[in-house]
């Protein structure tokens, strides 16, 4: 009954990042009853008229002036003057990602794009506001979002977030994989498989996530280790800095420091500290419980334990150059003396950019238990366990 209660919230989180439209926020929808062409179509009048035209072959012109007409992309300039031809896939934590195909995938930042012309209709969170779905223009400090009957005008700051709005769910979402494999053969016949993947859901005022750490290493025909880790968080965005976290969940088995499977599930609330050009710092944390069932137990010890927890988790974000970024993710957890009593899970990782879509990453795992429990055969795993992976990132 233990393990289906926590598994029950691990998927009800799943649900929950599908039914943004479903919970109450304040959505400022379009009544007119126009399609999407003729919203385009409105937005297409509103452009000829703040940006006269001029003849193409003019000697003398002004280019800087001549924006492109958006038609099944959307478009974006920089700073540098280049217009991009794609699709916007999302504006978050002030970096805006974008998919061309002649750049792939790629993530600019915020402050360096100078215009934005949508062809998509997006959903835009407004910080204090509300949210509102409709044609993107942004041209410098100003933001316009255009409906069939309106159009709304904020400031640049005002933006929390904005993402596609519609039907298709492959919009909102995006990932990384990364393999690592060590291969030995001759006096030692040894191989090491490690795999990190993150997936990713972004709306206007949500964001889902779902992270997976796993290893099996074999030695001359014995397997000496297998590890694997998923973990799930939801976060609803209150405001730019605040928000509060309905599930969070974690699923976690390691049958060589003698835990078969461990369950967490909790609530809690986050804080963005730091948010400008190059870092991002935020903290989260709440109340939980813990599952654990383990491989063998000393006599007289309970094969399987619940106990409330407490938890607490940071993240780092620093982009150290244009193609090095550096990530710290921190994970402490309180449970009872059975459980462990305090354990925790930390990640620092150098994400290297070779290309717009593939990544060199290097990842120092470590995870700590203080009181770990002794098996059947009265022995007592070690509370440290490290691991180096180094591997290659496929960014999707």
């Amino acid at each position: 009954m233990k393990v289906f209660f926590l598994i029950s919230l691990f998927f009800l989180s799943l649900h929950a990042a599908h039914s943004d439209n479903n919970l109450q926020v304040m959505v400022v929808k379009d009544t007119s009853g126009l399609s999407d062409d003729a919203i385009r179509l409105k937005a297409t009048v509103l452009d000829a008229k703040e940006e006269p035209t001029v003849p193409v072959n003019k000697i003398g012109q002004d280019f800087s002036k001549i924006s492109p007409i958006p038609v099944k992309y959307d478009w974006i300039k920089t700073k540098s003057g280049e217009w991009f031809k794609g699709r916007i896939r999302a504006l978050y934590n002030n970096r805006l990602e974008f998919a061309s195909s002649a750049i792939g995938l790629y993530s600019f930042k915020f402050d360096n794009i100078i215009w934005i012309k949508s062809y998509q209709i997006m959903s835009v969170n407004i910080e204090n506001l509300a949210t509102f779905p409709g044609v993107l223009r942004l041209k410098g400090d100003k933001l316009t979002i255009i409906q069939g009957e309106n159009e709304y005008d904020f400031a640049r700051k005002d933006i929390i977030s904005f993402a596609p709005d519609g039907e298709y769910e492959r919009k909102f979402w995006s990932g990384k994989a990364t393999l690592s494999f060590d291969i030995r053969s001759g006096n030692t016949n040894q191989y090491d498989y490690s795999a990190k993947i993150n997936m990713l859901r972004r709306s206007s005022v949500s964001r889902f996530s779902l992270d997976y750490l796993g290893r099996i290493t074999e030695k001359d025909g014995t397997e000496i280790s297998n590890n694997h880790r998923l973990n799930q968080k939801y976060d609803r965005y209150l405001t730019r800095h605040f928000f509060w976290t309905p599930v969070f969940s974690e699923l976690y088995s390691d049958t060589y420091i003698n835990i078969q499977q461990q369950l967490t599930a909790g609530v809690g609330v986050g804080y963005t500290l730091i948010d400008n050009k190059k870092v991002r710092w935020s903290f989260s944390g709440g109340p939980a419980f813990v599952y654990t069932k383990y491989e063998t137990v000393a006599f007289g010890n309970k094969t399987e334990d619940f106990s409330p927890a407490l938890e607490f988790s940071t993240k780092y974000e620093n982009e150290l150059n244009s193609i090095i970024d550096l990530i710290y993710d921190y994970k402490l957890t309180y449970v009872n003396s059975a459980a462990g009593t305090y354990k925790h899970h930390m990640l620092l990782t150098l994400e290297n950019e070779l290309t717009s879509w593939l990544d060199l990453d290097i990842t120092g795992v470590w995870d700590y238990i203080l009181d770990p429990q002794e098996t059947s055969q009265q022995t007592i795993p070690k509370q440290n366990d490290f691991q180096l992976l180094i591997g290659f990132g496929l960014k999707f």
